[in-house]
């Protein structure tokens, strides 16, 4: 079988955790933080996990596990 090819959009959003989770950025943090309380842009620093039901579709878009 041929080799598969990554999505490249999908490589530089997401990354592997060593126990196998997959970490996003949040979103909404980019622009018009002005109206945004503090507490708001500090919670939307950071990273969190991807939901389990998004998780296989995006392991379909780095089958090599992109680390």
């Amino acid at each position: 079988m041929p080799k598969l090819k990554t999505n490249r959009a999908a490589a530089k959003r997401f990354r592997f955790t060593k126990n196998g989770k997959i970490k996003r950025g949040k979103s909404f943090a980019s622009h018009k933080l002005e109206k945004k309380s503090p507490g708001r842009r500090r919670r939307l620093r950071g990273t969190t996990a991807v939901t389990e039901s998004d998780t296989k579709r995006i392991i379909k878009l780095l089958p090599y596990g992109e680390r």
